[in-house]
């Protein structure tokens, strides 16, 4: 459920979206658009739909549950789930909403085995650590992944998938080349076996900057959003032109001055060298909105940017309009500032927010995008 306690109005584009998903689609065939998380923040069930629409094979996310949604919402496509079963819904899920899950755990594949006697045949997806050291069966497991299947033939092997750790950092080419050594050693095996894999390595940045980790399809994670994981490195213009897919605005509800040698806002942290006009915006940590900008981000009011004055509130951020005011704009209450977006020439790019609050984009998304969504 989303937040709904608040005036943010976060817009999705979904046409920004169907634009990035084919950016990739003219190199590979087969992507999988990865919509884990709730889609990153921009909504599970109508990035799904619209990525159906583009004729996607399979779609991804993370925990079962969220690929039994996903499935009751109406799709028809293969959902992988990336995390694999965790309970007893989860493995029940797997045959009564035809998900295929990762397994990385042999208890995990012992499982749907034993349950397979009784419920008939199962296809799974298998996730290897090639690096990450999180999830899967290591390099030294796959002699006795193949010899499970073997005894257990009504367990089906479909994908095999595994993470890179390294491939959006140019200076690290040689570690994800090893991780690819050790994902193509397993898939070997297992087709050696005479098992039939799909195989995929490649997020996002692996599928612009390493030709080599493409295998059978490519998993796209953060630039289906818009955004370029290669931002900031020599690699940067690798990518094509991708569209952000959210943009996040609040309303202004005040607007005063603010006179030299007033403080504004808990703490009295900004205290003005002149007099300003002040606008005070409706949105604040509440709402997702990081305390961390306090002082720090801007805003992007009438196509210009406005910067933050003193702490952010729970409901209420307060931005420095005199700029604005001065352009001849005259800024009221009821307007638009824009956290994410906007108009030109302050656009606020997902990458600028992301970078004044000390994150990464996806996290800007995932928390942002838990606000009411409309779609365009």
């Amino acid at each position: 459920m989303s937040i709904q306690y608040n005036k943010i109005q976060v817009q999705v584009s979904l046409e920004n979206l169907r634009h990035n998903y084919r950016v990739f689609r003219s190199t590979c065939d087969n992507v999988i658009p990865v919509i884990k998380s709730d889609a990153y923040g921009h909504g599970l069930i109508e990035v799904g739909r619209a990525m159906e629409q583009e004729g996607v094979e399979t779609l991804a996310v993370g925990f079962v549950n969220e690929a039994v949604l996903l499935r009751e919402s109406g799709c028809d496509k293969r959902i992988f789930a990336l995390l694999g079963p965790v309970d007893d819904a989860d493995f029940a899920a797997l045959w009564d909403h035809d998900i295929l899950a990762a397994m990385g755990r042999f208890d995990q594949l012992e499982r749907v085995a034993q349950m397979a006697e009784d419920r008939g045949e199962i296809r799974v997806g298998l996730k290897f650590d090639t690096g990450m050291r999180r999830l899967g069966f290591r390099p030294e497991d796959v002699p006795g992944v193949i010899e499970f299947f073997r005894s257990n033939p009504k367990v089906v092997p479909v994908m095999a998938t595994s993470h890179l750790a390294l491939a959006d950092e140019p200076e690290n080419v040689a570690a994800v080349n090893g991780q690819a050594e050790k994902f193509q050693t397993a898939v070997d095996a297992l087709r050696g076996a005479g098992f039939d894999i799909e195989a995929n390595l490649s997020n996002s940045a692996g599928s612009i900057a390493h030709e080599r980790c493409h295998y059978d399809s490519l998993r796209l994670g953060i630039s289906l959003y818009g955004c370029n994981p290669l931002h900031g490195t020599e690699w940067a213009d690798r990518c094509g032109e991708l569209r952000p897919a959210m943009e996040v605005s609040a309303p202004v509800m005040h607007v005063h001055c603010l006179k030299k040698g007033e403080s504004v806002s808990y703490g009295w942290t900004y205290t003005a060298d002149r007099d300003l006009t002040v606008a005070v915006v409706g949105v604040g940590y509440a709402d997702n909105y990081s305390r961390s900008l306090s002082n720090t981000g801007y805003m992007n009011i009438k196509g210009h940017r406005a910067p933050i004055l003193g702490r952010i509130c729970m409901q209420m951020t307060m931005v420095d309009v005199t700029g604005i005011m001065g352009e001849g704009l005259d800024v009221r209450p009821g307007d638009r500032a824009w956290l994410l977006g906007g108009p030109g020439p302050g656009t606020i790019t997902p990458e600028d927010l992301a970078g004044w609050w000390k994150t990464i984009t996806y996290e800007v998304f995932c928390l942002l995008g838990m606000n009411r969504r409309e779609y365009k």
